[in-house]
C-alpha cells in the first residue's frame, strides 16, 4: 500500500471519527440534560423506524473498549464531539462536574494509548434549553452562550487537545433545520436559515477568536461539508450554473470562514430571491478577525450540475430508505438542478462513489485559501452482513476507502498541505435520519432498529485493511 501514501507527511493524523449523539447513549445520565436531537427524534416520522440515540451504541459506559480497539488498530487520531449538554445542562452558568469527567477520562484513555484527540465543540446537539428559551441559533444570544461553553472546554482540555473543530458542517444543519425541515427544528423558512447561518458564522468567529486567546499553542478551524460541484458539460449555459452553484453551496460558507466576506455573487443571487442577511454594526469586522489554523472537510460525494430553467424542478427527494434510486433531482428554478452523473457508481443512498472529486475539492481549495486541510469525515455507509461465522467482508468500503486515499495522496503532490485522514466511522452509529441500517464503522456493533442488539463489538475486514495501511505509512 506504500504507492497511496507516498506523497503522505510522516506525521500524518490516520483517524476516525464520532459524534456524541450518535455514538453515546445515557441521554439522560450523570446530570446530562436533553438536546434539540432528543426531542426531535420522539416526533413520530421524523427518524427511520423511530430510532433514538437515548442508547445509540453505548460508547459513554464502553468508552474503553472502543478505545482499546482503536489502540489496536494503529489509530494516531480521533476526533469525536462534546455534548453541549453535559457540560452546562442548562445551556450556561453551572458546570456538570461529572460531565466534564467523562471526557476528560476520555482524552486521557487516547493520549496513554498514542492516539491523538480531536474534539468537536458543535456537532448539532443544541441544549433544548435555550431552544426553548430563545430559539437557539436564531437569536443573538447563542453567540455568548456558545462561547462560553468553548471556554469551559478550552479551560478543561485545552492542555491536552491541540486539534479542535469548532462548528461541525453548518451548512447542514442549517439547511435541513430551517430549509428542508428534515432536521430540528424542522422549520422550511429560507429566510430564517440565512438569518441562523449569519448568527453561526459570528458564533464560529468569535469562539476562534476565543480558543487563540486560552490555547495560544493549538489549532482550531471549522468542519465544511463539501461537495465540488462539475458542470454537466462544456455548454456554457451548465458552466455557468455549475458556477453558481459552487458559489452559493461553498463559497459563501468557506469564503466567510477563510476570508470574512460573502461572495458577491451568492449576495447578489440572495437579492434576486428576496432574501436579506442582518449585518449589523461590527459584524464583519468580527468575521474579518478569525483566522481558523486550517479547514476541516467532510468530504462524501460531488454534484454533478446543469442550468434549471424558471420552470424547473425545485426541492427533490431525499433517499433515507437505502432504496437506490429512490432519491430525485433538485434544483433551484432559473439557476441550477443536480442531475446524475453517469461516470460515477453510487451507493445503496444514492450517494455518488467519487474519489478523484475529493482530489478536485482539495486543489480547489489549495488554489483559493491555500490553507492546511483536515479531512474531517469520509466514508461509505452501506449495509453490512454479518456470515455465519461472525464475520463482515465489507471489501466494497475498503475499496472505497483506498480509492480516496489514493485521491489524497495525488492532491498532496499538487501542492495540498493535509494534515490527517478521518474516517465516518470507528464503530458503527445511529446514522441520524437512517437508524442503525446504515452503516458506517470499521467496526460491527450489534446494535438493530427497534433498539435491539447486544451492542457487541466485531473487526470488519476494514479494521485490518485500516490497521495495515497505518503500519505500511509508518514503514514507508
Amino acid at each position: 500500500m506504500k504507492e497511496i501514501v507516498s506523497n503522505l507527511r510522516s506525521d500524518f493524523l490516520w483517524g476516525s471519527a464520532s459524534a456524541a449523539y450518535q455514538i453515546e447513549g445515557a441521554w439522560n445520565e450523570a446530570g446530562k440534560s436533553p438536546s434539540v436531537w432528543d426531542e426531535y427524534v420522539r416526533i413520530p416520522g421524523t427518524t427511520f423506524k423511530g430510532t433514538t440515540g437515548d442508547v445509540a451504541v453505548d460508547h459513554y459506559h464502553r468508552y474503553k473498549e472502543d478505545v482499546a480497539l482503536m489502540a489496536e488498530m494503529g489509530l494516531k487520531a480521533y476526533r469525536f464531539s462534546i455534548a453541549w449538554t453535559r457540560i452546562l445542562p442548562k445551556g450556561r452558568g453551572e458546570v456538570n462536574e461529572a460531565g466534564v469527567k467523562f471526557y476528560s477520562d476520555l482524552i486521557d484513555e487516547l493520549i496513554n494509548n498514542d492516539i491523538e484527540p480531536l474534539v468537536t465543540l458543535y456537532h448539532w446537539d443544541l441544549p433544548q434549553c435555550l431552544m426553548d428559551e430563545y430559539g437557539g441559533w436564531e437569536d443573538r444570544q447563542i453567540i455568548d452562550d456558545f462561547n462560553e461553553y468553548a471556554s469551559v472546554l478550552f479551560e478543561r482540555f485545552g492542555d491536552r487537545v491541540k486539534y479542535w473543530i469548532s462548528l461541525n458542517e453548518q451548512n447542514v444543519f442549517v439547511s435541513l433545520g430551517y430549509q428542508l425541515a428534515m432536521h430540528p427544528p424542522g422549520v422550511k423558512d429560507t429566510q430564517r436559515m440565512y438569518n441562523v447561518n449569519h448568527i453561526a458564522n459570528l458564533a464560529n468567529a468569535k469562539v476562534i477568536n476565543t480558543f487563540h486567546d486560552m490555547v495560544p499553542d493549538g489549532k482550531i478551524g471549522p468542519s465544511f461539508a463539501y461537495s465540488p460541484n462539475y458542470a454537466k458539460d462544456s455548454n456554457p449555459i451548465n458552466v455557468l450554473a455549475a458556477e453558481k452553484a459552487e458559489n452559493i453551496n461553498a463559497y459563501f460558507w468557506m469564503d466567510i470562514y477563510l476570508w470574512g466576506r460573502y461572495p458577491k455573487s451568492a449576495l447578489r443571487y440572495l437579492e434576486e430571491q428576496g432574501i436579506t442577511l442582518d449585518i449589523q454594526s461590527g459584524d464583519m469586522e468580527l468575521l474579518a478577525s478569525a483566522k481558523p489554523d486550517f479547514l476541516g472537510i467532510n468530504y462524501y460525494q460531488t454534484n454533478t450540475i446543469a442550468y434549471n430553467p424558471i420552470d424547473g424542478v425545485g426541492v427533490g427527494k431525499m433517499n433515507t430508505t437505502g432504496k437506490k434510486g429512490s432519491s430525485g433531482e433538485t434544483g433551484v428554478p432559473g439557476h441550477y438542478k443536480r442531475i446524475v452523473n453517469e461516470f460515477v457508481e453510487r451507493t445503496n443512498w444514492d450517494w455518488e462513489i467519487d474519489p478523484k472529486g475529493l482530489q478536485v475539492g482539495l486543489q480547489r481549495i489549495t488554489s483559493r485559501y491555500d490553507i492546511p486541510v483536515l479531512i474531517t469525515e469520509n466514508g461509505l455507509g452501506e449495509y453490512d452482513q454479518l456470515t455465519e461465522d461472525g464475520k463482515v467482508h465489507d471489501q466494497y468500503r475498503i475499496d472505497y476507502l483506498q480509492s480516496h486515499v489514493a485521491a489524497l495522496n495525488e492532491a498532496v503532490a499538487n501542492g495540498t498541505e493535509l494534515l490527517g485522514y478521518c474516517t465516518w466511522s470507528f464503530t458503527d452509529l445511529l446514522s441520524w435520519l437512517n437508524g442503525y441500517q446504515k452503516r458506517y464503522g470499521f467496526v460491527y456493533v450489534d446494535k438493530h432498529e427497534v433498539e435491539e442488539g447486544t451492542l457487541e463489538r466485531l473487526k470488519k475486514d476494514s479494521y485490518y485493511w485500516y490497521q495495515e495501511l497505518i503500519h505500511s505509512h509508518q514503514t514507508k
